[in-house]
């Protein structure tokens, strides 16, 4: 990761926090990928794309939830454009990832996929499909309208974690209603940073509301207590693969202004293991 891109956070941590405080908490930044909108042909790398319809592998079914219905295309992501050497995961170097999401066009928003019932898990779906494997442009099923195609750049930059993150709370303990980092100055300055639609590869999540990855971790432990240790020890076990925002122009509005995130465990993400990937969403 260049300069370029550390250089805000690091610029804001010593504006607005004492310095050994600045310090800590830059040690817990991560790199990740900021996907946009590409700002017209020729002028960035087109790495992805949000909606559209998908290439599947030739003889693959459509992702279905069984007993609801087809899934939504939601993105696909060219894993050989991907300036993928920028971060700390071990993301395809080839191949293309492709996310799909019961989005409650078949039923008016009834049915909703959480962590914490897996019932619900089959609702959402990551998909990878390696170089060299034979594709065909697919139409979208029956009754759910695909989201206009808006193509996706990547910038490297660094990310924060949510001041809820169990790295945080690790860090620093547990912290006061006065300390630093809950200051009204350094959490306008990180709303600020963070503004526009957050479609994220890699890195740390921006949530919404609390942490995700305790969201996934109380979930794959059958919904214990929120005190059990239990939940922030398997929470360290996840990160975020995919982030994908409210976003205008590609008609996507997850509740009030949400976003969808896909989370995995590193060791599933270097053996390929997309299946075992994990979801929640949140909104304001």
């Amino acid at each position: 990761m260049t300069q370029r891109t550390v250089d805000p956070l690091h610029t804001l941590a010593h504006t607005h926090l004492p310095a050994e405080i600045a310090e800590r908490w830059i040690g817990l930044l991560r790199p990740g990928l900021r996907l946009e909108k590409a700002a017209g042909p020729g002028t960035t790398p087109v790495v992805g794309r949000l909606g559209g319809v998908p290439e599947l592998p030739e003889g693959a079914e459509w992702p279905v939830w069984e007993g609801h219905g087809p899934l939504a295309f939601i993105a696909s992501l060219d894993c050989t454009l991907l300036p993928s050497s920028a971060l700390d995961i071990a993301i395809p170097t080839d191949g293309t990832l492709a996310f799909f999401y019961f989005d409650g066009q078949l039923d008016d928003g009834d049915a909703l996929v959480a962590p914490d019932e897996p019932d619900t898990w089959a609702g959402a779906r990551v998909l990878y499909v390696p170089a060299g494997i034979p594709t065909t442009t697919r139409a979208t099923p029956e009754g759910i309208q695909p989201y206009p195609e808006v193509p996706l750049t990547a910038r490297a930059e660094a990310t924060a974690p949510d001041t809820w993150h169990p790295l945080v709370h690790r860090e620093f303990a547990a912290l006061p209603d006065d300390h630093p980092l809950w200051g009204e100055d350094f959490q306008e300055a990180l709303y600020d940073h963070s503004g526009g639609a957050e479609h994220r590869l890699g890195g740390h999540a921006n949530p919404v509301q609390d942490a995700v990855e305790s969201e996934v971790a109380h979930g794959v432990l059958g919904n214990p207590p929120w005190d059990d240790p239990r939940v922030e020890e398997e929470a360290f076990r996840w990160i975020l693969l995919a982030q994908i925002d409210t976003d205008r122009d590609a008609d996507m509005m997850w509740g009030d202004c949400g976003a969808l995130y896909w989370l995995i465990r590193p060791e599933d993400l270097a053996a390929r293991r997309f299946d075992r990937a994990m979801f929640t969403w949140q909104c304001s």
